[in-house]
């Protein structure tokens, strides 16, 4: 059986991916609306009904804006852990709060969720691995460096949603302050698209069938940029660039 998955939003004004199979699905974070998760996946074809819980990265409002009312609407469990909802304003319902630590592994219905953590300017940020019958999608965004635990995880990717925020050169003739770029290229901030590629290019397996760069600045980045980049080191891995604006298409791996 294939997993498939899809970008539903990608970007600092909202994100949510999708990752499923005939059976169950899952949701990585939840930051656009209730309302517009439901337009966008019933344009894709996407059943709700699937949906067994959603995942919170961290605590920043793109990534849990509609978390909320997503879960008081459908009666769908919240993974998160504990330190991120302490810095978070969503109100979950206790029924429906479920804390996880990293490394630990989630199984719902035929999915497995593996989260661990990474590096980013938050209380305690995960990223995550889904897994059936051998499959693992990765996702894999808003990461400032790619730790030792980034690089191994990566490594076992089938397909993977990865950060590649920002071109460099771009960053730095923008118009943001000085301490936005220094936070941005921190190693708790963005993955730049060298960065990206460096993960790509010597620590993806020969198993990585799909690439879906994730996560661009509006400002310091361009889709057309990275496409290039990235297409002239593909070796056979198709590349996909998720937007800011509207949901991708559906992606499946087998």
């Amino acid at each position: 059986m294939s997993l498939t998955f899809a970008s539903l939003n990608s970007g600092s004004n909202g994100n949510c991916y999708y990752v499923g199979n005939e059976q169950d699905a899952v949701l990585i974070d939840a930051g656009i609306s209730c309302r517009e998760t439901f337009r966008r996946m019933s344009r894709l074809g996407l059943d709700f009904m699937k949906v067994r819980a959603v995942f919170i990265s961290h605590e920043h409002s793109d990534h849990t804006r509609g978390a909320e009312v997503l879960s008081r609407k459908m009666n769908l469990p919240v993974y998160i852990t504990a330190a991120t909802h302490s810095h978070s304003n969503i109100r979950i319902s206790p029924s429906l709060l479920n804390y996880f630590s990293p490394d630990d592994k989630i199984s719902l219905g035929s999915l497995v969720v593996e989260p661990f953590a990474k590096r980013h300017d938050a209380a305690d940020p995960q990223s995550f691995v889904i897994s059936h019958n051998g499959l693992n999608v990765g996702v894999m965004t808003d990461i400032g460096s790619a730790c030792e635990e980034v690089k191994a995880q990566f490594g076992r990717c089938h397909a993977a949603f990865l950060e590649a925020n920002y071109d460099e050169q771009m960053l730095e003739q923008s118009f943001y302050p000085y301490y936005l770029k220094k936070r941005i290229r921190s190693d708790h901030g963005h993955l730049s698209n060298d960065q990206a590629l460096d993960l790509f290019s010597n620590h993806r397996s020969s198993g990585l069938k799909h690439l879906v760069l994730s996560h661009l600045s509006k400002v310091n980045n361009k889709p057309e940029i990275v496409r290039e980049l990235f297409g002239r080191h593909a070796n056979g891995t198709v590349i996909s660039i998720a937007s800011r604006y509207e949901e991708s298409e559906v992606f499946s791996v087998d």
